[in-house]
């Protein structure tokens, strides 16, 4: 068996996913897609990119992160209905899009979350000099936010399935009780906060498509790291942070019921009383480190071939 993933390429998740997945195993992977026996369809905004021959005589596998209701129009239900057609099985990467997913395809969902890669992400001990290397002081109280929160060809209107509107009133919250509050930004389209920052005098600072390693550094400063999605597929987020051992609340979405104490989960109404559980959430996150998280996918490839 082999197996070829589609490509993307938008800087994402999924572009860091696909490669992961090549540089790991080589075994069962093509990136040759006339040589492959399974496709699986990780960015499935662009299907249409296969040819049709290869997705009617292969085995095709797709990924579904999420899936918003709201926007759910007539053509987004044809593209899912057309697409629905040749697929074989789904993956979600959370129990909750499962949900959402059973409601419009009678096909075969398996769930798991992504696999964390724990060379890269990685506790770091020497937190005060990570913080003079990055521009903070010892006393600032560090909230982070890694995701965008506009979209592409809107950079000022809130994209609020991300919640951005959500953040920034914790935020502002925050800030009125505790002056030493300063927000930490990371990932391109953050411009919704920003000019907010700026008109509210709410100190930032943004760092903006910074490498892996960077990125790393930047949880481990964290006094807390924030999300505060309205839906969502992962976030990815909850797991490096977990893995990290950085201090995270979060939305009841995606994989955070998973993850997440029910102590670190909150409604935006009551973000007050979310406390971080670090110990749980690094324990449950073990479950998906690699090897073991990758090893769920390739069961899952292989089990599929086979039947």
């Amino acid at each position: 068996m082999k197996i070829y993933l589609s490509k993307i390429n938008e800087s994402w998740i999924v572009d860091r996913v696909r490669e992961d997945w090549y540089r790991h195993n080589p075994d069962i992977s093509t990136q040759t897609l006339r040589k492959a026996d399974t496709v699986w369809i990780i960015s499935p905004w662009v299907w249409k990119k296969i040819a049709r021959r290869h997705l009617e005589n292969k085995n095709i596998i797709c990924s579904i992160y999420h899936i918003d209701f709201d926007k759910f129009d007539e053509k987004e239900q044809n593209d899912f209905i057309e697409r629905d057609r040749y697929v074989d099985f789904y993956h979600v990467i959370s129990e909750k899009t499962k949900s959402e997913l059973q409601k419009l395809t009678n096909k075969n969902i398996i769930s798991i979350p992504f696999w964390v890669d724990p060379e890269v992400w990685y506790p770091i001990e020497e937190k005060q000099a990570l913080r003079e290397e990055l521009g903070f002081n010892a006393d600032d109280y560090l909230i982070g936010s890694f995701q965008r929160d506009t979209e592409g060809n809107d950079l000022e209107s809130p994209k609020l399935i991300k919640g951005p509107d959500i953040f920034l009133n914790i935020v502002e919250e925050i800030y009125s009780k505790n002056s030493k509050l300063k927000v930490v930004l990371a990932g391109n389209r953050r411009n919704y906060l920003i000019n907010n920052f700026n008109s509210k005098g709410i100190p930032y600072k943004y760092f903006e498509m910074v490498d892996l390693s960077t990125l790393n550094k930047l949880y481990n400063i964290l006094d807390l790291y924030l999300v505060t999605s309205r839906v969502e597929g992962g976030p990815q987020a909850i797991l490096e942070c977990s893995v990290i051992r950085t201090p995270i609340v979060s939305t009841n979405v995606g994989v955070a019921s998973e993850i997440l104490n029910t102590e670190s989960i909150y409604s935006p109404e009551k973000f007050s009383t979310a406390k971080p559980n670090i110990e749980y959430a690094f324990k449950k996150a073990q479950e998906f480190i690699i090897p073991r998280g990758m090893k769920k996918f390739r069961d899952m490839f292989i089990e599929n071939y086979e039947n």
